[in-house]
């Protein structure tokens, strides 16, 4: 099996552990900030509208992240990228043990931090490939799945710990401890220059736009990741405000629901590693399994069936999005694709801004239980109008090549 083959390169079996704790660190703020914007303000909307201001920023940096990480080597950009968000949580964490910390405060920070995270996601995606090879790429990203989806799982239940026992800021110092690891293997890893032909700019953007949308198959991926981003992936600000808004819980039980999404995730990428290869028909299925368990919430059904379906939630989401990206990936011809996974990226993250505050409005207007459920509907309609497209059940590597034409 492919995960195996890369659990025994010690390299990338490194990289790997140090990943997976900067992510834990990241899911343990994530679940944090969310808590601190409702304590500042109670509004889900002004929640809604901090997670937007993160997405923010995928829409403005991710074509030019592609065009870096395809002429620069990717180990310095993520060395940059990962530093930068380690120095704002930091930042954060004296704000908030000092007690200054603002709604204001918020805001900037989030855009500062989505502003590196746009950057550091297309080159994440392409070193990854750069290092463990493009034929073992579909293990490759199982692996990352599930440990990216474990920290999910656990990361909030710790925040929640964290939160009741010593305070929200204690989460935002470990997120920044957290990335200490990852830029000391990050320094070990030898540099790889890329041989690139180099034009503008503007032009090598739009030559991994023009690749989107020239193959059918990754023109309607990104096309089902952009609807199903928008109207069923916002739990950032689904969740905190379900928790809060309708169950009436406190933060112990909010990680306990947050890590019920990271449950499903884990089971979902534990399938994906078994199968080892892009399955894209599971994709359009994820999408139908998230959009339901979403209309689900709409009942008045306790904090343990809530945790269930959310749970089934996270299972389709990450269907989803491991199939897209694998096929992605394998389709894409080397020399673009950072490029091509930055469009990827700027959709999949741009319309975050647009989902989150929409998400938070919903509920604003129609309650918790009736705005995840219009949520769910969305993301429902939005896999039916794609449905009618041919998708395939496998694709390997092999099959993955792009026709001389696309390259």
């Amino acid at each position: 099996m492919l995960v195996w083959q890369l659990l025994g390169d010690p390299r990338y079996r490194t990289y790997w552990l140090a990943l997976f704790t900067s992510q834990l660190g990241t899911w343990m703020q994530s679940a944090t900030q969310g808590w601190l914007v409702l304590e500042l303000t109670g509004s889900a909307a002004k929640l809604g509208l901090v997670v937007a201001l993160q997405f923010l920023p995928s829409l403005l940096f991710s074509l030019p992240a592609g065009v870096l990480s395809d002429r620069y080597p990717r180990r310095n950009l993520l060395f940059i990228t990962q530093g930068g968000m380690c120095l704002l949580a930091f930042a954060m964490f004296g704000l908030i043990i000092t007690g200054q910390v603002r709604y204001e405060h918020v805001l900037v920070f989030a855009f500062l931090y989505g502003m590196f995270n746009a950057m550091d996601l297309p080159v994440r995606q392409a070193f990854t490939v750069e290092l463990a090879g493009k034929d073992r790429y579909p293990g490759a990203i199982a692996l990352n799945s599930f440990g990216f989806n474990v920290s999910r799982l656990t990361g909030p239940a710790l925040a929640g710990i964290l939160i009741a026992g010593v305070g929200l800021g204690w989460s935002y110092l470990a997120n920044a401890l957290s990335f200490l690891p990852l830029l000391l293997v990050l320094l070990r890893i030898p540099r790889v220059n890329l041989e690139v032909k180099r034009g503008g700019v503007l032009q090598d953007a739009l030559e991994g736009v023009r690749y989107v949308w020239q193959e059918p198959l990754v023109r309607q991926i990104v096309i089902l990741v952009g609807l199903t981003s928008m109207f069923g992936m916002n739990f950032q600000t689904i969740v905190p405000a379900y928790a809060r808004l309708v169950l009436g819980l406190e933060a112990q039980g909010f990680g306990f629901l947050m890590s019920a999404v990271g449950l499903g995730a884990i089971i979902a990428a534990l399938i994906q590693a078994i199968a080892s290869q892009a399955r894209p028909i599971r994709s359009i299925l994820g999408s139908f399994v998230l959009g339901i368990a979403l209309l689900v919430l709409a009942l008045p059904i306790s904090a343990s069936w809530t945790a269930f379906f959310l749970g089934v939630a996270g299972f389709g989401m990450i269907t989803t999005l491991i199939n897209c990206n694998t096929t992605v990936q394998l389709m894409s011809p080397d020399r673009i694709r950072g490029r091509v996974m930055s469009v990827y990226s700027m959709v999949l993250l741009g319309v975050g801004p647009v989902g989150a505050y929409l998400s938070g409005l919903l509920i604003d207007l129609f309650g918790g239980r009736w705005g995840v459920a219009v949520m769910g509907s969305l993301t429902l309609l939005s896999a039916l109008a794609l449905v009618r497209f041919p998708w395939p059940r496998s694709l390997s590597p092999v099959q993955a090549e792009p026709s001389p034409a696309s390259d």
